[in-house]
């Protein structure tokens, strides 16, 4: 039964993918139909932003009321009823309108579901769980591509992702029931860093750093927690969490700038064709993509630490090959090798919160981490742009490298802080 949850919670990470580059696929033939111009695909992003972001903060409260389950079932269903609305919509205002339950469940589900694999499973999973969203994202715009190629427009496109949605919705409510019945409380390792998988059975059940300082005991079902929800002024509080989340920050910086400049780089600084720099800068997501899976095998040897400095130093090694002016030499492993390097960064980061912050207040800092990621993936990529547009797109693996190094910093100034704490 465990293991047709973990089936499940696979199911899921993927539909979380699944929506989420149908706008971009889908935008270019929107926007002439609506007549509107071309950059109004940023006020649904920001407004789909700006709701995940809410929902993301909220998810401790919403979680020890609810439970994983039903929040993950609940936010899956509101998903799938924007995605609907997207459908049937006529004009730019609707999906304005409906962007924004379209944003608050895509929050709540991905900071519970974050949480709740990294409080019970293995570190394997978490990257894989995360390769699975990559394979979903990736399947997104073929499902809009066979329904613009086939004739039927963009919104079939939305109405398959949300029939798709709405089918998991209902496999997650009848399933409900396999979230319950597990209660775990046991010791966190004295260095607070993730064990091996050798720690964690693949049924799920957690065996020897569930319970973080405040031994507070969880159910696993529905992830309900018998403590008060913490407020964010009691989440800054608490030793490394402000670093923690300016960590994140960092990390989607990284990501999403490079996701979204990355060919423009190429074209305006590097001369490539516009045809080879669209392939070069789909093998950075490609790396993302590949480079979960194998970590998901890395992480049998290696701790989360471990593996983000594994990938702060690919992310850095790609960054320096960007910089030479040598072409597809080196923009090919360039950009796969910041694909892999960001790859365990995320995952990893998710899966130590129990261990850094204690399982009583991991849903807390997920929810903040995860708030701190969607501001990242909000305001810098369009920083950069500004700073392209007003000094130079060379300046595109300056602004990267900037970033790795104040995360690399953040990061171990936020363990310094726990391993502090701990000692007191």
């Amino acid at each position: 039964m465990l293991s047709l949850l973990l089936a499940i919670i696979y199911l899921a990470f993927i539909s979380l993918g699944l929506p989420d580059s149908l706008l971009g696929s889908a935008w270019p033939v929107i926007y002439r139909e609506f007549s509107v111009p071309l950059s109004y695909s940023g006020g649904i992003f920001m407004i789909i932003s700006g709701g995940t972001i809410l929902s993301s903060l909220c998810s401790d409260r919403l979680t020890k009321a609810f439970g994983t389950g039903r929040v993950t079932a609940g936010s899956v269903l509101m998903t799938a009823a924007a995605l609907f609305g997207f459908s049937v919509s006529h004009s730019y205002f609707a999906l304005c309108l409906w962007a924004l339950p379209y944003g608050l469940g895509a929050g709540s589900v991905d900071a519970s579901l974050n949480n709740y694999v990294a409080l019970h499973y293995a570190s394997k999973h978490m990257s894989w769980l995360h390769c699975m969203w990559g394979i979903g994202a990736s399947a997104g715009p073929y499902i809009m591509g066979y329904a613009l190629t086939g004739g039927l427009g963009w919104n079939m496109g939305y109405r398959y992702i949300a029939i798709l949605q709405i089918i998991l919705s209902v496999i997650l409510i009848v399933s409900l029931p396999l979230w319950n019945g597990r209660k775990q409380s046991n010791p966190l390792p004295a260095n607070g860093t993730q064990t091996n998988d050798t720690s964690r059975t693949d049924s799920g059940a957690q065996t020897n750093d569930a319970s973080r300082l405040g031994g507070t005991v969880v159910e696993a079902d529905s992830g309900k927690n018998t403590a008060n929800a913490l407020s964010l002024l009691q989440i800054f509080r608490i030793p490394g969490a402000k670093e923690i989340m300016a960590t994140f920050f960092c990390y989607c910086t990284i990501e999403q700038t490079t996701g979204l400049w990355a060919g423009s780089y190429l074209v305006l600084h590097q001369g490539l064709s516009a045809e080879t720099a669209a392939s070069l800068a789909g093998l950075f997501f490609i790396g993302i993509t590949a480079g979960r899976f194998i970590s998901g095998f890395l992480t049998w040897k290696l701790g989360d630490t471990q593996m983000i400095r594994l990938g702060q130093a690919l992310v850095l090694t790609g960054i320096l090959l960007l910089l030479l002016p040598f072409g597809t030499v080196t923009a090919f492993p360039g950009l796969i090798l910041v694909g892999l390097g960001c790859a365990p960064i995320y995952p990893s980061i998710i899966h130590s919160t129990p261990a850094n912050f204690g399982e009583d207040k991991s849903q807390a800092l997920i929810g903040v981490q995860m708030a701190s990621a969607y501001t990242g993936n909000l305001l810098m990529p369009p920083l950069f742009g500004f700073l392209a547009n007003h000094i130079s797109v060379s300046l595109f693996p300056f602004y990267l490298l900037i970033f790795l190094i104040v995360m690399a910093l953040l990061h171990k100034r936020m363990l310094n802080k726990i391993r502090k704490e701990r000692l007191k």
